[in-house]
């Protein structure tokens, strides 16, 4: 079993309790991404990263509402947290 699997038995045993903290720690992490993106300016550039942002984190917080799989729900957390780590380590160390 690897480490993907593991998460994922862990994620859907705790199912509810896991939704809770993750749509905590994933609104905070979004509003961090986009306060970075914002400092740099309102361009078109960070206009679409900041789209990105809002898109994906409402995509993960309303697949929770609509009660989807846990394998969809968790899937959509692992991409939402890569997207926004990846936008903020981008406004801060390359633009």
């Amino acid at each position: 079993m690897n480490t993907y699997d593991k998460f994922l038995d862990n994620y859907t045993k705790g199912f509810m309790g896991f939704n809770t903290l993750a749509i905590l720690a994933q609104s905070c992490l979004g509003g961090i991404a986009a306060m970075f993106v914002l400092q740099n300016g309102n361009t078109p550039a960070q206009m679409i990263q900041l789209f990105f942002i809002t898109i994906f984190c409402s995509g993960f917080n309303g697949s929770v509402l609509a009660q989807q799989k846990p394998k969809v729900v968790f899937n959509l957390l692992i991409t939402t947290v890569i997207l926004n780590l990846a936008l903020i380590l981008l406004n801060v160390f390359i633009l």
